[in-house]
């Protein structure tokens, strides 16, 4: 097998793969262009899945570890209208099923199970070559420059590395989401905290959505979903009371008092995040030693709740094909984007559909109907 093995992005999917491969002996580096884990808040939590997530935890030998940091009880599910009527309420899991962890302590553990020096902070890949015997060069913003045979990208929605492989580019899919912040829930905004519940609070209609999670602190992280033009998103300015802020506070004017609440106060400024995807069915021509994994192969909608676990997944069975084939490196890549192209196109295409689900005429009955079937 080429060594070391490449991997750029130190998310979920390239920690997993170099956990697995540096336990089987195999050399492998990881470069992040973030400066420390520290560097930045890793988001909310994430439920794992028992055929993808869970399976990938399971297989990088960390189980023990992980079910050590999960939160009990914050898998609740509860949808409302905006009225703030109760449709669906799903209590939170004491066994285990669909285990919620901080995708901070997720992260935090992935990177603590490496051997040191496995990943290279602070390398921002900036330039992509091929040398004289088809290895690409990298060349970083701190002026390193490396040679890799075997290359990964798992650096997420904006991939440096999945130009190697397509032409396709993440899309807007006409979602915002507008985030917020609040501390202590219980004991500043009760209302609010009581509509949340244990878990996470959906409350979609056509157009727009509140969604939100209380944590085991008490704190509440909140998304203001809002179907948007890409033109709003060039110009919105949430800074200003009467710009994006202004136009958020309209949008869900007439709700029920606590999911206002949520959407117009913060502790810190709000945070848009523009909803993208990746084309449902992205395949490639196979292209000697590059291949994806996770965001950067199939980045898709947050609304089947798969992407973290599909990233998780990738990691493990792209670990587990060079594990297999360790003199063969193409042979095992061939092998695992066959795979790879199947399962994601399906959960792609689940994500776009709940999208429709969630802002469609039919929310918010849509959206308790579809947690009916997956939960009750």
């Amino acid at each position: 097998m080429p060594s070391p093995i490449t991997v750029i992005g130190a998310g979920l999917g390239g920690l997993v793969l170099a956990r697995i491969l540096g336990q089987a002996g195999i050399e492998v580096v990881v470069y992040e262009a973030e400066p420390s884990i520290d560097a930045r808040a890793q988001g909310g939590l994430l439920d794992l899945h028992a055929y993808n997530g869970q399976l990938a935890v399971r297989a990088a030998g960390l189980w023990d570890t992980f079910t050590g940091l999960v939160r009990p009880g914050e898998d609740a599910k509860r949808v409302v209208d905006r009225d703030g009527t109760v449709l669906f309420d799903h209590p939170g899991s004491t066994d285990g099923t669909r285990p919620e962890i901080d995708r901070g302590d997720l992260r935090r553990m992935l990177v603590d199970s490496l051997q040191p020096g496995t990943i290279r902070w602070g390398h921002k890949l900036t330039a992509i070559g091929v040398d004289a015997d088809g290895r690409r060069e990298l060349q970083f913003a701190n002026g390193h420059r490396a040679v890799a045979e075997v290359l990964v990208g798992a650096d997420g929605a904006w991939s440096r590395v999945r130009p190697l492989l397509t032409e396709a580019r993440p899309q807007y899919s006409g979602v915002t989401f507008i985030e917020t912040t609040l501390a202590d829930g219980p004991g500043r905004f009760p209302e609010a905290a009581t509509m949340v519940g244990d878990g996470t609070l959906i409350a979609p209609s056509p157009g727009q959505a509140v969604i939100a999670h209380q944590h085991a602190d008490g704190s509440l992280t909140t998304y203001a979903a809002v179907t948007r033009p890409a033109e709003w998103l060039a110009s919105v300015d949430l800074d200003d009371p009467d710009g994006g802020q202004g136009e958020i506070a309209t949008a869900f004017e007439g709700w029920a008092p606590p999911l206002r609440t949520l959407v117009t106060e913060s502790d810190a400024a709000p945070v848009v995040r523009a909803i993208h995807a990746l084309p449902v069915g992205i395949s490639w021509a196979r292209t000697p030693g590059v291949t994806l994994v996770g965001d950067a192969a199939h980045l898709m909608s947050p609304f089947a709740g798969e992407g973290a676990n599909l990233a998780l997944l990738d990691g493990a069975e792209l670990a587990r094909a060079i594990v297999d084939s360790p003199d063969d490196a193409e042979a095992a890549i061939a092998a695992y984007e066959r795979d790879l192209f199947a399962r994601s196109e399906a959960f792609a295409a689940a994500s776009a559909s709940h999208l429709v689900q969630f802002f469609g005429d039919d929310a918010p009955g849509s959206v308790a109907s579809m947690f009916q079937r997956v939960l009750a």
